[in-house]
């Protein structure tokens, strides 16, 4: 009887305890939910969008993330960064890829041009109530941010991409093509009752076909403009798998473990976004290059120089984090700078050298901007184009400062900060002392034995050179006057280290 008790005691244990193990086999299953990350693509899609997409999607990789969510909130920016981007959303293979078109009140709402190409390349596409996808034509903005539409070349290459991602990820192609080229007329189609999207060459066609069977509900893109569509839409025609509020229900469609992984630009990040800007860049140009002309015609290391590496160190530093520098750059650069310096010091006058110098520097900027040199398609060639806008810009207006300097330097007090004050006691020439300076109460001290002395200018004085006086060559200078070689000049006055000439007027009052 015991043994008969003990065994008909054991059904109830039973079926607890197998419940008890179904229960933690759920519990398991969802604790072992994809662990969701999202990355922010918002603003302008630039190089270093394109930088922060690729490190923090890596990062969280590492971190074992099993959905990626690219949350894009943009009207779009360059073709050569939306593509990287593209390139690198589809290369991804060890979680799932997502892309969402956020609402709220600090976003646009909208995933248009760059942004919508960008989408195309996740896996799957949600959208919040109230956003809106499309307007992929590319565009070409100038260094001033003028936009206008680019090329055929462009659109085509563009529209191809989107159509091969839609075709690798499961969206629309129609959709893709409409988004991209305003030639594609599209319409929604009811076949047999069922519904379809197709060209409108393609509805006439079917049409003709199928009389009676076919009836055009709705003209879903118009000829001459390019298709946008709101997240109702694109959930109709199939682009969107569903419309979420935020990111929370979209953590809980996706299955999620846990709450989502928010990241956000760090401060870095956003100083490279400012500092990449075409007008920065092209600000960095002109103070690299004036501090440059200062601290040539200044004696000695001093601030100038500082300057001037801080604005080219800054320059190539933050292209090199965008992956567009190497050892081309610096190459050209330095041979750029060299041919300058041999021009100003070496040759006289400004010829081959200083126009070579003066072109390998720009094309060093150019090449820093972009990460190819000889353009293979036709949207490197746009960029191109704009890079070297930019670097011209930035090249004209800094000759135009060095120009002004050259002219009003040596009046304008500032830059007196700048100069070598040390007298200097002895030279080939004889002692210097220094002249007293204007309203100065300490005794005058003798003149120098060089004022009024006569002499042949050996370099082009702008307004500094060369030129040799009682057969010594000495470093001048004049009040701001351009005088080629070869001028006869007539020391005015020797301040300190400072031997100012000026034209020989012929006079005989030299002295002796």
């Amino acid at each position: 009887m015991r043994t008969s008790n003990a065994s008909g005691n054991t059904g109830p244990l039973v079926r607890l305890g197998v419940l008890a193990a179904l229960l933690l086999v759920a519990a398991g299953a969802a604790a072992e939910g994809p662990s969701v990350y999202v990355i922010p693509i918002k603003g302008d899609i630039e190089p270093s969008t394109a930088v922060f997409v690729r490190r923090n999607a890596e990062s969280a990789l590492r971190e074992g993330a099993g959905v990626l969510v690219f949350d894009i909130d943009t009207f779009g920016g360059r073709v050569d960064s939306a593509l990287r981007i593209s390139s690198y959303i589809g290369s991804i293979r060890e979680a799932k890829t997502v892309a969402y078109v956020r609402s709220g009140p600090d976003s646009l709402g909208v995933s248009w041009s760059a942004g919508a190409l960008i989408a195309f390349s996740a896996s799957a596409i949600y959208m919040a109530p109230g956003t809106s996808i499309g307007a992929a034509a590319p565009v070409l903005i100038s260094p001033d941010g003028q936009s206008q539409g680019a090329g055929e070349k462009t659109v085509s290459a563009v529209r191809s991409q989107m159509a091969a991602l839609a075709e690798k990820n499961g969206h629309p192609a129609l959709l893709a093509l409409a988004m991209v080229d305003a030639d594609v007329e599209l319409v929604e189609l009811s076949v047999d009752g069922e519904s379809r999207l197709a060209t409108a060459e393609e509805a006439a066609s079917l049409e003709k076909t199928r009389p009676g069977r076919v009836e055009r509900v709705r003209t879903v893109s118009a000829k001459g403009k390019l298709l946008s569509l709101t997240a109702g839409e694109a959930l109709r025609y199939g682009l969107s798998e569903g419309t979420v509020d935020d990111i929370g229900a979209l953590s809980a469609v996706l299955g999620a473990r846990g709450p989502a992984e928010e990241i956000s630009p760090s401060g870095a990040d956003k100083a490279v976004v400012f500092l990449t800007s075409g007008g920065i860049q092209a600000l960095l140009i002109l103070v690299g290059l004036v501090a440059l002309f200062l601290e040539i015609n200044s004696p000695g290391f001093g601030i100038p120089g500082t300057v001037a590496i801080i604005a080219f160190f800054t320059l190539f530093g933050t292209n090199a984090l965008m992956g567009s520098v190497g050892s081309l750059e610096i190459v050209l650069f330095i041979l750029g700078i060299g041919l300058l310096a041999v021009e100003i010091f070496v040759l006289p006058g400004f010829g081959v050298a200083g126009i070579s110098g003066i072109v390998l520097i720009g094309a060093a900027l150019v090449f820093s901007m972009q990460d190819f040199v000889i353009p293979t398609v036709s949207w490197e060639w746009d960029l191109l184009g704009r890079n070297v806008m930019t670097v011209v810009a930035g090249l004209l207006a800094g000759i135009a400062g060095i120009g002004v300097l050259a002219l009003a330097g040596p009046r304008i007090k500032l830059f007196d900060r700048l100069m070598l004050k040390t007298t200097i006691q002895g030279t080939a020439g004889g002692d210097l002392p220094a002249e007293p300076e204007s309203g100065s109460t300490s005794p005058a001290s003798p003149p120098s034995p060089l004022v009024g002395r006569r002499g042949t200018a050996r370099t082009v004085l702008r307004p500094s050179g060369r030129a040799e006086i009682d057969g010594v060559s000495y470093s001048v200078e004049t009040d701001g006057l351009f005088l080629p070689e070869g001028t006869p000049v007539r020391v005015l006055k020797v301040l300190g280290s400072r031997i100012v000439v000026g034209p020989d007027s012929g006079s005989s009052d030299a002295a002796g």
